[in-house]
C-alpha cells in the first residue's frame, strides 16, 4: 500500500468517523464505512488524478459511502423525534427496532469535531431529518468548511445546487433544533457542577435533588422505546419510582456526544449510560442509553 495514501487516512482517521457518524447517525455503521473508504480508496489510488488534495477525495469516498448505506433505508431518531411526549409517567415502553435509533459517539471527540456542536444528539438528531445529500452538503461545507465547488464535485453537483441545498438544509436544521446555542461544553464549571449533583441525586435516592437540577421544561428521552416525557413534574413521576434507596445507584462521570454522561450501575449490574443536555439555568434533557 502506498505510504502516502496509509499516512493521510491514519491522519483523517477519526475526522471520517465522525462524519459518518454525523450522516448515519450510527457509530457502528460509520466504523464500517471507514473501514469500507479505506478499501475503496486502496482500490482508486492507482486511478486518483489528484485534481483534489488527499483529504478532500476520501472525504469524498466517505460520503458516497455513507449515501449509499442511506439509500432506501428509514431514519435514525431519538423518542422525541417519533411522536408526542407520553401524558402519563407510568406510560408503559413502547419499543423499536433497534435500526431505528441514533447511537451514542463514545468516547471524547474534540479532536475530531471541527465545529462547536458536531456531535452533540440535538444535532444529529436534526441532521437525521434532512435528505441525504442536503445533510452532506450542509457537512462538507458547514462542519468540514469545504467550499461549495469542492461539495459540489464530491456529490456531482452545480455549484448553484450546492448553495441552494445549503440554504435549506440551514433552515431546516434551525426549525428542527432551535436553542443550540444554550447547550454548555462538558468543560464547563456549571456544567461539570449538574453532573455532579445529577450523579449525587441518583445515589442518594433524593427525588428533590433529582427536581433541582432539572429545567421546567426538562424531557427524559429512554432511548429504544417511543415513550419519552417532558416537563419536570412528569419527569420526576417517571424516574422517582426507579431511584431505589440510597446505595442502589452507582455513577461515575463521562462524555458522550461531546456532552456530560454518566455511566450508571444498578444493584452491580451496569445499566447503561444517561447523556445530559446542559444549560446554564439547568439540565434540558436526560436521553437514556440502556446497555451502553
Amino acid at each position: 500500500m502506498d505510504e502516502e495514501l496509509t499516512g493521510a487516512f491514519e491522519r483523517e482517521r477519526r475526522g471520517l468517523l465522525a462524519h459518518a457518524y454525523r450522516m448515519l447517525g450510527s457509530f457502528h455503521e460509520a466504523e464500517d464505512v471507514v473501514q469500507d473508504t479505506y478499501l475503496r480508496a486502496a482500490r482508486g489510488w492507482e486511478g486518483f488524478e489528484r485534481r483534489s488534495s488527499v483529504r478532500t477525495w476520501l472525504y469524498r469516498i466517505a460520503t458516497n459511502a455513507c449515501l449509499s448505506a442511506l439509500d432506501g433505508r428509514g431514519r435514525r431518531a431519538l423518542p422525541s423525534g417519533l411522536g408526542p411526549a407520553a401524558d402519563d409517567p407510568a406510560a408503559p415502553p413502547d419499543p423499536l427496532g433497534a435500526t431505528a435509533w441514533i447511537e451514542p459517539f463514545p468516547g471524547d471527540p474534540a479532536d475530531v469535531v471541527t465545529a462547536r456542536e458536531g456531535v452533540r444528539l440535538a444535532f444529529i438528531a436534526g441532521l437525521q431529518l434532512l435528505p441525504p445529500r442536503q445533510r452532506a452538503v450542509l457537512l462538507l461545507r458547514d462542519v468540514l468548511a469545504f467550499s461549495a465547488a469542492e461539495a459540489g464535485e464530491a456529490l456531482d453537483l452545480s455549484v448553484p445546487a450546492v448553495k441552494s441545498a445549503l440554504q435549506r438544509a440551514r433552515a431546516r436544521l434551525d426549525e428542527a433544533a432551535p436553542n443550540r446555542d444554550e447547550v454548555l461544553e462538558p468543560s464547563s464549571p456549571r456544567a461539570r457542577e449538574l453532573l455532579a449533583q445529577y450523579m449525587a441525586a441518583w445515589e442518594a435516592s433524593d427525588p428533590e435533588a433529582f427536581r433541582r437540577v432539572l429545567r421546567a421544561d426538562a424531557a427524559i428521552e429512554p432511548v429504544g422505546s417511543r415513550t419519552w416525557f417532558s416537563g419536570r413534574e412528569m419527569c420526576l413521576g417517571f424516574a422517582a419510582p426507579s431511584m431505589g434507596a440510597p446505595g442502589d445507584w452507582r455513577m461515575a462521570p463521562a462524555t458522550v456526544n461531546d456532552q456530560p454522561a454518566a455511566s450508571a450501575w444498578f444493584r452491580g449490574e451496569r445499566f447503561g449510560t444517561a447523556v445530559l443536555t446542559v444549560t446554564a439555568d439547568g439540565i434540558r434533557a436526560v436521553t437514556l442509553f440502556t446497555g451502553q
